[in-house]
């Protein structure tokens, strides 16, 4: 079966690529589970409900997310009552949502979906890794095909969490810094990976915001207001692989598209 994994979706023009072009991707590259991060999906910042609604409109069949997923207050009572969209399983187990999905490939395929985020430079959390190890623990032994989100900043965490992994899910693909990173491997033990899937909107700008703004932020240190920007749009995304009956990875690959 294959997987398409698709970066940070960034704004309206990071939707807006996502719609015009994913159900042909499926098509085209014969694809059994998309998944997405949204957690910027709403300007740059969270994802509202109605915009979930959309992805899951046009053939995204799990939305993970990340630091962002509480920027938009509506989404709350949404994330509680539908289990596809996913919130980073180490917060709190008292807030809405979960941070593992159970669902089924277009081929009928049962798939365990996972999002974690990391703990360098980031907001207070409980451990990944021991999480990563409990969530694995929970899923039934017949479902084979595992993916995890690694939503986390710095590289050595998100290397650390693919080696943890290895052997024991399909795939672990990192987002949060927006930049595609270009060491797409198998693992020894049949885990795809990839450090950063990267950003899905415009990368004419400082990860997703307009270049000014930010560059006024740096040299200042003042306040700005921080605009999305709209030019340059690209698509970011992983296809992988994996082998039903093992789970195990057999290709993974960079997969982009430029408007």
């Amino acid at each position: 079966m294959r997987i398409f994994f698709i970066g940070d979706i960034f704004a309206s023009v990071g939707r807006s690529i996502v719609v015009e072009y994913c159900q042909r991707v499926v098509t085209e590259e014969r694809v059994d589970l998309v998944i997405a991060n949204g957690e910027n999906a709403a300007g740059g910042f969270g994802i509202t409900p109605n915009i979930a609604e959309e992805l899951f409109g046009i053939g995204v069949d799990v939305i993970t997310t990340g630091n962002h997923v509480w920027d938009k207050r509506e989404v709350y009572d949404y994330m509680a009552r539908e289990p596809r969209l996913l919130r980073p399983a180490n917060y709190a187990p008292e807030l809405p949502g979960k941070g593992l999905h159970i669902t089924r490939s277009r081929s009928g395929v049962p798939c365990a979906v996972m999002n974690l985020q990391g703990r360098v430079h980031m907001v207070p959390t409980d451990c990944p890794f021991r999480k990563a190890d409990e969530l694995l623990a929970g899923i039934d032994d017949s479902i084979k095909v595992r993916f995890v989100d690694f939503h986390a900043e710095v590289t050595s965490e998100k290397v650390a969490m693919g080696w943890h992994l290895d052997g024991r899910v399909s795939a672990m693909v990192g987002t949060h810094t927006h930049i595609p990173t270009a060491d797409t491997r198998i693992l020894p033990k049949g885990t795809a990976y990839q450090t950063d899937c990267g950003m899905t909107g415009p990368y004419d700008s400082v990860i997703g915001v307009e270049k000014d703004a930010v560059l006024r932020k740096f040299q200042t240190s003042l306040p700005v207001r921080f605009e999305p920007a709209k030019e340059m749009v690209e698509l970011h995304a992983v296809m992988i692989d994996v082998e039903e009956s093992s789970g195990k990875a057999t290709a993974a690959r960079r997969f982009e598209i430029r408007r």
